[in-house]
């Protein structure tokens, strides 16, 4: 993907007028420096006044503000419909609202790639040495028979928006799987629970891994080897139906231990370069590092960046179990369930490996100057517009119906239903491909379109993301807004509207060199608005 480079005018201007004004002051320095040796006749001026040349520069500040100030005030208005035709093409046909969404996207979404590379860089550094600490620290006096304990297999994938070229904002947030490496004795077996009716919807797209005897050519007995993994399952199993199911909350404990024993051995050579800190998920998130920098570090990209560490098991084919299952489902990690489950047991699955493929393949197939992926960007920076004034938890019900997740497998949804992003994604198009994006996201939440997974959906992708292990070829096709009501999808689809009709209001009092701006302080009846889809 071509990366190129803009003119940040919020920095540019500010920076030529001290400039000017540092050669301003310069000049006058040296002009009294000369005068002082050859005074000019009475009458006649000796100089350019200095006052006059800061006056002249200070107006010409203002004026360029005010040209922006009356450009963006007399941009047209967006249309007050509803339903279908609240999506009709006349909302981007207007060239001014073409200029206001790309001003916002270069001002306020965008990263720049150069402080993206240094921050995952970076990130890698740190974790590679975490992770290569914690491997060869294994696990001793953890469980007796330490060849039947978890390990750090001692490597690391990096996942997620940072990696697949739509992040927005901020460099500051990472996600990280770190694999484990099961003892030799122990193999599992897993099953999705897509067929399991009796569950609520949200469940469906969990697994569960059941232990069972590797493969020996000694043709060892059952009972031999229940004997001899006892320890393992001891220490990292739950009963479910009678068999014996590797436990998501035991592993995570586990896991978070380690890592923090892992941390106060790498602590102290990584003082030199950064603060680091970890934060414990407890059994509804993983743990989270903080690299914060130190006050000796004058590198030109001082973030402080938080990374999830997530565990991870490999299926195969770079297919990952992680715990715990992604949200809503990991607020209700310990509830029963029916049919004998229990919910400890149950993993997510991730097909970051599948999906970084896919992205792959479309953009070698798609053409040049194809903008889909700043479609997603600017999808994503309006869904965060939605949230402006919502109380927490109208903003947390928000984001997680419209997770990131979720909005790029709206994207790839569009995108393989066309087979490839053509010239109507063409960055001359790009008002019209956020509409599209728009109106389908707002169809799913209608019920209108099913929003099913780009692996695990009926579609499958399969053959444009390579082979996949059994149990994911086997698989029930995973409904990723199935977790939530009727009630709650209808609401966000009518906030979704709202906050589309409002789009040229939104950019222009969040976007541009006026974000700074004070902004509406939330109040509580707020909430009642996204009830109601109003902003």
């Amino acid at each position: 993907m071509s990366v190129h480079y803009t003119l940040n005018l919020r920095v540019f201007w500010p920076l030529v007028t001290g400039l000017c004004t540092a050669l301003v002051c310069l000049y006058h320095v040296l002009w009294g420096s000369w005068g002082a040796r050859a005074e000019p006749p009475d009458g006649v001026d000796g100089g350019f006044p200095l006052l006059k040349v800061a006056v002249l520069l200070l107006l010409s500040y203002v004026l360029l503000r005010c040209r922006h100030a009356v450009r963006q005030r007399f941009l047209p208005g967006s249309p007050r419909l509803g339903g279908h035709a609240a999506f009709s093409s006349r909302h981007f046909r207007e060239p001014g609202l073409s200029i206001l969404l790309e001003s916002y996207y270069e001002h306020e979404v965008r990263l720049s790639p150069h402080v993206l590379g240094h921050s995952k860089a970076h990130v890698s550094r740190i974790v590679g040495e975490l992770v290569r600490a914690g491997r060869s620290r294994g696990s001793p006096g953890l469980i007796p028979g330490g060849a039947l304990a978890l390990a750090f297999r001692g490597d690391f994938i990096q996942v997620g928006s940072a990696y697949e070229q739509h992040k927005i904002r901020r460099p500051d947030s990472f996600d990280v799987l770190v694999p484990l490496r099961l003892p030799p004795l122990v193999a599992l077996d897993p099953r999705s629970l897509g067929e399991e009716l009796a569950l609520a919807p949200a469940f469906r797209g969990c697994f569960v891994c059941a232990l069972k005897a590797p493969p020996s050519p000694s043709g060892a007995s059952g009972g031999h080897w229940l004997r001899d993994c006892k320890p393992f399952a001891d220490g990292f199993c739950v009963d479910v139906r009678g068999r014996r199911h590797l436990s998501a909350a035991l592993v995570l404990r586990w896991f978070q231990s380690h890592l923090q024993r892992s941390l106060a051995t790498v602590r102290y050579s990584l003082e030199g370069r950064c603060r680091v800190t970890l934060t414990p998920g407890g059994l509804e998130q993983p743990p989270t590092l903080h690299i914060l920098p130190c006050r000796t570090d004058y590198g030109c990209c001082r973030l402080s960046m938080a990374v999830r560490l997530i565990p991870a098991v490999h299926l195969g084919d770079g297919v990952f179990l992680v715990a715990p299952p992604p949200p809503p489902l990991s607020s209700g990690l310990l509830l029963e369930l029916p049919g004998g489950l229990r919910s400890e047991a149950l993993w997510g699955v991730n097909t970051a490996r599948q999906e970084q493929k896919l992205l792959s393949w479309l953009q070698e197939r798609a053409a040049p100057g194809a903008c889909y992926l700043k479609c997603l960007q600017l999808l994503k920076a309006l869904r965060d517009l939605g949230a402006r004034g919502l109380d927490s938890a109208a903003a947390t019900q928000w984001g997680r119906i419209l997770s990131s997740y979720v909005l790029k497998t709206v994207l790839l949804a569009v995108l393989l239903r066309k087979g490839a992003p053509g010239q109507s994604w063409d960055e001359e198009h790009l008002g019209k491909c956020l509409e599209e994006l728009v109106q389908f996201l707002r169809d799913c939440l209608l019920r209108r379109h099913t929003l099913f997974h780009c692996v695990l959906g009926p579609s499958g992708a399969a053959a444009e993301v390579g082979p996949l292990p059994k149990v994911l070829r086997e698989a029930a096709p995973v409904d990723l807004l199935a977790a939530f009501d009727g009630h709650a999808r209808e609401l966000a689809a009518a906030r979704l509207l709202s906050t589309w009709q409002r789009l040229p209001q939104l950019l222009r009092a969040y976007g541009g060199p006026r974000y700074l701006a004070r902004c509406p302080a939330p109040r509580s009846q707020h909430t009642q608005g996204f009830l109601e889809g109003e902003p």
